[in-house]
């Protein structure tokens, strides 16, 4: 059995070599800020591909992925369950062109936020209100016809497992504004790498894609069914599949299971 002392053993060994690991990355990229921002999300896939061998190969911590068939290749909005950090890396590994709807003081960090407005993601001032809204349109619809797929945390922060909280009703606004499919995604992250904590467990991180909602349904018909979507695989990963998997990282995928971490 794994001690808790060793678990955070492991997880702050984690945090100093993903750090060393960025501070590389930044340097050895400065090159990309100067290409087009498909080479910098082909980096970016690099760099978060390291983060997730580093919680492998120390934390013990992998992931594997369900409902691969609607994964979207072409232009989508995807709505995710947001519990952990972890979050905002896996998605480079599974998309072709993530492009996140994030605040946009994190655009402005030295080092990272040049990476993250390299690869064309789009800040939000959280402080304005409906008026964010209507700034965010001509961005993320110019990003659609570039074939990007539109990563949108509903909930606005991460949320503990168990809990939830109001569904900001921007992606409804999206969603109708720019006649385009949204996909929802459940996750359990959080059940292993908790939010504000250093402990990461050793397990297996679920992320489920779900049937997409079809464009041009009434904003609350789309509300409704996303809500609903999102939570009842979220609570179903993270209370039956989510619990039972710590320890079970090295199983083999069953058959619901597309891709696994090795």
């Amino acid at each position: 059995m794994i001690t808790n002392a060793i678990v955070i053993g492991r997880s702050a060994l984690f945090i100093l070599l993903a750090f060393m690991w960025t501070a590389a990355m930044v340097l050895a990229g400065l090159p990309v800020l100067a290409m087009s921002r498909r080479r910098a999300q082909r980096f970016a896939s690099v760099w978060c591909g390291g983060l997730l061998g580093l919680l492998k190969i120390v934390c013990g911590l992998g992931w594997r992925l369900e409902g691969e068939e609607h994964v979207p290749r072409g232009p989508a909005i995807i709505a995710s369950k947001h519990q952990s950090a972890w979050d905002t890396i896996i998605f480079h590994r599974l998309l072709d062109d993530p492009v996140f709807i994030l605040k946009r003081e994190l655009l402005r960090i030295p080092g990272v936020g040049w990476y993250l407005r390299a690869a064309g993601n789009i800040g939000i001032d959280r402080a304005a209100g409906p008026r964010a809204l209507r700034a965010l349109i001509p961005d993320v619809a110019a990003r659609l016809q570039d074939g990007a797929q539109i990563i949108v945390f509903p909930e606005g922060t991460r949320v503990a497992p168990g809990a939830t909280q109001p569904y900001k009703p921007g992606i409804v606004g999206l969603c109708d504004r720019l006649d385009t499919p949204v996909v929802p995604v459940a996750l359990n992250s959080g059940v292993f790498w908790g939010r504000r904590q250093l402990a990461k467990q050793p397990g297996t991180i679920t992320i489920r894609f779900l049937p997409p909602l079809p464009a041009g349904l009434p904003r609350r018909d789309m509300a409704r069914r996303l809500g609903e979507a999102i939570e009842a695989a979220t609570r179903e990963l993270c209370i039956g599949d989510g619990a039972a998997a710590r320890g079970r990282d090295n199983a083999a995928p069953g058959p619901e299971s597309a891709r696994q971490t090795r």
